[in-house]
């Protein structure tokens, strides 16, 4: 049966590297979708990727647009029924120079309710075998919050709808200048990407009733991501993302029957702590 893949913010090195493996393992028997938030910048990479010999497909979504990411789950149960392999990797970027209050509610929009929407729209369209990475990075981790808001992100009962509150009263803390009296560490990337891996967790814990038994496997990807005020070497960086790559595109293939990592931060193919 041809497999169907979703990547999304797919127009970056990275995202290019997965949708270029994906295309490579599923041959003619499967179709890739990359999106993109430029329908510009989406043509330019479906039309690079067709130069390469592949056939990947376009679908441009917006920040914030819900009612797309409803439309396009909608349009691909039509075409294909079921989906096998969801790469969730649309991320917003901090700028430099700009006022955390000025950005962080943008920020968290694609980061974390985006992440929420597109959740909600393709779990549903999961099918037997499939495979859902979130695109992450290492500070996802409980320890980098102060004990007492810890307890704000109970992966174990809270559900996506309480989590997104919290990612609003964190936004209000930021725009309000009481965040750090309230103990949230001062680069807003951390709260931001605690509460993307919580949301992984969360689908993966509603989904563990039924996930061995039709083997659906849920996961987040740490990848590295350059640091743009830093002079990075093109060849070193070309190879990194390979590498980020490979893992990334090992989780979203697992072999039919692997159990674990279930659930779980994954960074070079090692599970990391989220708790801890």
């Amino acid at each position: 049966m041809a497999k169907t893949a979703l990547v999304t913010g797919a127009t970056g090195a990275l995202g290019l590297a997965l949708v270029r493996g994906l295309c490579r393992r599923f041959g003619d028997d499967g179709v890739v979708y990359l999106t993109s938030q430029d329908p510009e910048r989406g043509r330019a990479a479906v039309a690079r990727l067709h130069g390469e010999g592949f056939a990947p497909r376009l679908a441009v979504l917006e920040p914030g647009d819900a009612a797309g990411v409803g439309a396009l789950a909608d349009t691909l149960a039509e075409r294909h029924g079921v989906v096998d392999v969801v790469i969730a990797g649309t991320a917003a970027r901090i700028a430099f120079g700009v006022r955390n209050q000025d950005q962080v509610r943008s920020y968290v929009q694609t980061d974390n309710h985006d992440t929420h929407r597109l959740i909600e729209a393709f779990a549903p369209l999961l099918g037997d075998g499939a495979r859902f990475v979130l695109l992450a990075g290492d500070f996802g981790g409980l320890r980098h919050l102060p004990y007492r808001l810890r307890t704000r992100f109970d992966v174990d009962r809270a559900s996506l709808a309480e989590l997104a509150e919290v990612m609003d009263d964190y936004v209000c803390a930021v725009e309000q200048g009481r965040a750090a009296a309230e103990g949230w560490p001062a680069w807003i990337g951390v709260p931001s990407m605690i509460g993307r891996i919580a949301a992984m967790k969360i689908l993966a814990r509603d989904l563990a009733g039924h996930a061995a038994r039709r083997d659906i496997v849920v996961n987040a990807a740490s990848v590295c991501r350059a640091d743009p005020t830093e002079p990075v070497d093109p060849a070193e960086r070309a190879a990194e993302i390979e590498r980020a790559a490979a893992d990334v595109l090992w989780l979203a293939t697992l072999p039919a029957g692997t159990p674990e990592p279930y659930g779980e931060l994954v960074r070079a193919r090692t599970v990391l702590p989220f708790r801890a």
